[in-house]
């Protein structure tokens, strides 16, 4: 079957969305669209033209005869700012205000188009990066991990408190947990991560960062590498922080229960 140039840069663009970081040979659209490779390099740079000028991101040319093109997701700050602005806004509603100060944020991450464009907005942050992994502990951060994943095309490993006889052999390590200073213990199948696999922690909330502390030295336990740490929300005023290289979106600055105040602003991802 015979496709049109309109049709071909329909699919084409639609494949490539859903194969990030994925090499793609010239060979296989041109066997897809029964056309010749000088038509689909064409088609690609209109693609590609078309990515970089919406800010969806970007196509990579891999020369030789087992080259072809990768996808990589690349959000403009023109993008990026108005989206973690409307973020701030959700997040200060006192609305949000439990008992003891903490904030009700299952809303947020339980919403596709906040938890995807804040996906997006990460990956595009690590894009470069080489990552095989995302890690993430069993928490109400798991949607984000995925959504970061998926626009990185790796697997999600989820760290838990204990363990489950469907996961098999587990590696158990005990941490101090940032905030309460308590000695708390995180499990994780010995199948999940591979050695020297390099792994991009993703987290909901981040405070003192015990917990991404954990995660950290139970990557040494595998024998990974660390290649980022990125949080949908850190807290600012907070002593001790156990972690100082890592990418926010957004800064809780102050909580007031009296007064129902939440201080939020942009975190660093936009001076990263």
């Amino acid at each position: 079957m015979k496709f049109r140039r309109s049709e071909r840069l329909i699919d084409m663009t639609n494949y490539l969305l859903d194969h990030p970081r994925q090499l793609v040979p010239l060979t296989f659209f041109a066997e897809r669209y029964s056309s010749a490779k000088s038509s689909i390099s064409e088609d690609l740079a209109i693609v590609k033209e078309t990515f970089e000028q919406r800010g969806i991101g970007t196509l990579q040319t891999v020369p030789g005869a087992a080259g072809g093109v990768k996808f990589f997701v690349k959000v403009s700050m023109d993008e990026a700012k108005p989206f973690v602005k409307d973020l701030c806004d959700l997040i200060a509603d006192p609305e949000r205000l439990l008992p003891g100060g903490y904030l009700y944020m299952t809303d947020i991450l339980g919403d596709p188009r906040i938890v995807q464009n804040a996906g997006r907005i990460i990956a595009s942050a690590y894009a470069d990066t080489k990552i095989d992994v995302v890690m993430t502990i069993a928490t109400k951060g798991i949607p984000l991990a995925y959504a970061v994943a998926s626009q990185l095309n790796v697997p999600v490993v989820m760290v838990r408190r204990d363990s489950k006889v469907t996961e098999g052999p587990t590696v158990s390590i005990n941490y101090v947990s940032g905030s309460a200073k308590r000695i708390q213990t995180m499990v994780l199948s010995k199948r999940s991560i591979k050695q020297d696999a390099n792994v991009l922690i993703v987290d909901d909330f981040m405070k003192a960062g015990g917990t991404v502390m954990g995660m950290i030295s139970m990557l040494e336990e595998f024998n990974a590498h660390l290649a980022g740490i990125a949080v949908l929300v850190e807290a600012e005023k907070t002593e001790d922080r156990l972690v100082d290289d890592y990418l926010s979106l957004v800064k809780l600055s102050d909580v007031d229960v009296k007064e129902k105040k939440i201080n939020v602003h942009e975190g660093n991802y936009f001076i990263k």
